[in-house]
């Protein structure tokens, strides 16, 4: 225990960013293949339950069973699925344990990163978005209308629409996004978007709001003058 008042050390280890090469890219095209035949059976069941009951309950359904898959296995096993029912899934795309799909339109470009137990309805993950953990991502905000006080909200109705997630944008853990999220944008964790966001701004909170610029330096970090100097 440091009991001496000074600052104890903070180690700091810094990741490089991964890199990409040609046998690199072959062995993930065979386990890809692996994967699709693996996933054959689910595929099957998929498009005869979405015969009864429609695609999207049957997509529903699907993800269940295929977020329970951990590790590589369930990773290259969802890659595969998803390419064959969503609107559009890269074969980059990595969509970790636990995440359920809702909606068949969705689409996930290049690159994105979906991490643990989120549940995603229409959306548009451009290329390079990350989410952290247990994000939500419902069709917008109007799934459930509730203006008529004389009707259960069940029986209302609503409407879905595609909310995008702009390209190179960052997710936290836990947060709601009921609205466009502009590119390269860092929404905080736990925060609740309920309205656009513009291009490259931090914003976080119930509802969310704009904080800064993410290339503005945080007021904390600026410099402040030592009330010891002397003007000169």
């Amino acid at each position: 225990m440091n009991t001496t008042g000074e600052q104890s050390d903070v180690v700091v280890t810094h990741v490089a960013p991964s890199k990409s090469s040609r046998l690199k890219a072959a062995a993930k095209a065979a386990v890809r293949f692996v994967a699709l035949v693996a996933a054959v059976p689910v595929l099957v069941c998929y498009w005869l339950n979405a015969i009864v009951v429609g695609r999207n309950r049957a997509l529903e359904s699907a993800t269940q069973l295929l977020s329970l898959f951990p590790g590589l296995t369930g990773q290259y096993l969802r890659r595969v699925f998803l390419g064959r029912v969503l609107a559009r899934c890269h074969h980059s795309a990595l969509v970790e344990f636990g995440t359920l799909f809702s909606q068949c339109g969705a689409i996930l470009d290049e690159n994105v990163y979906v991490g643990p137990r989120c549940i995603l309805g229409l959306v548009h993950l451009e290329r390079d978005v990350l989410l952290a953990a247990g994000v939500q991502i419902p069709s917008g905000g109007k799934t459930h209308y509730f203006d008529d006080p004389t009707t259960p909200i069940k029986d209302q109705g609503g409407e879905r629409r595609m909310v995008t997630i702009g390209e190179g944008a960052w997710i936290g853990t836990a947060a709601i996004v009921l609205a466009e999220v502009g590119k390269g944008t860092v929404v905080a964790a736990g925060a609740v978007v309920t309205k656009p966001l513009p291009d490259n701004v931090i914003a976080g909170g119930v509802p969310a709001r704009v904080i800064r610029h993410r290339f503005e330096q945080a007021p904390e970090l600026q410099e402040s003058p030592d009330p010891l100097s002397k003007p000169t």
